[in-house]
């Protein structure tokens, strides 16, 4: 289940480019059908901007993730037209048992400050704070919600590595191809077409992909709002499917 719960956040991320706009997704897996729901949010004006996403399992995936749900929060100021986050929070529940994550930026000091807390059955079980190894003016939803302004040219095969804050665990790098024109047959095959859009591939390098290479597909408009994605090669199942409805 964390497997859907990272390819939503990070599908959510490419979704939103302009001043307020909401974004609904549906995702399936393999021969489960429909596995769950995805809310977003996006308020901006040319000084700030608010994300708001919701993120919920359904189905037979509700059951079997003890009612799994997320909230993603991101809060910051804009920057020669990028979003550049202040704040972001992260909230997950399943069962019994609650996370909460929040990200605070110094971008005068270049860091930033995690404070995490979890609860079991209502009761505190966990609670620290740490400085991160890195700093980015990025956290996961900023940078995919930037992307469209970070590649220039979305035609052009070529390779990106971006920082951002929620990535820790593979030290906040992600990587973001654009594939050659000879790879756009596979892109087609497992998206759809659009002449309207453009296609690239992110690779997340976390253990909690029990995926052969950890790969998203992915297919957004030339608006920025993402039509498509999948997370491919899952062990045993197949491929995780996300698209806007």
């Amino acid at each position: 289940m964390k497997n859907i719960f990272l390819l939503l956040t990070l599908l959510l991320g490419v979704v939103l480019n302009a001043e307020t706009i909401k974004a609904n997704y549906k995702v399936e897996f393999g021969i489960f059908g429909k596995i769950g729901i995805a809310n977003a949010v996006l308020t901006r004006d040319k000084n700030s901007y608010e994300i708001d996403v919701q993120l919920k399992a359904t189905g037979l995936a509700k059951t079997l993730s003890g009612g799994r749900t997320e909230h993603h929060v991101s809060k910051g100021h804009i920057e020669n037209g990028l979003m550049v986050s202040d704040m972001y929070q992260v909230i997950k529940s399943h069962g019994s048992k609650t996370i909460n994550k929040v990200y605070t930026f110094d971008h005068k000091n270049k860091t930033v400050t995690k404070k995490y807390k979890s609860w079991k059955n209502g009761k505190v079980k966990s609670e620290s704070s740490k400085t991160l190894k890195f700093y980015s003016k990025d956290d996961l939803l900023t940078l995919y919600f930037n992307l469209s302004k970070k590649i220039d040219r979305k035609v052009e095969d070529k390779s990106y590595t971006f920082l951002a804050v929620g990535a820790e665990k593979q030290d906040g790098k992600v990587e973001i191809y654009i594939p050659k024109k000879s790879d756009y047959s596979e892109y087609k095959e497992m998206l759809g077409k659009n002449n309207n859009s453009w296609y690239a591939r992110a690779i997340i390098h976390q253990n909690i992909f029990s995926s052969d290479k950890g790969e998203m597909l992915l297919r957004i408009g030339n608006d920025g709002i993402t039509q498509k994605a999948v997370l491919k090669d899952l062990i045993f199942f197949g491929d995780i499917r996300a698209e806007r409805i």
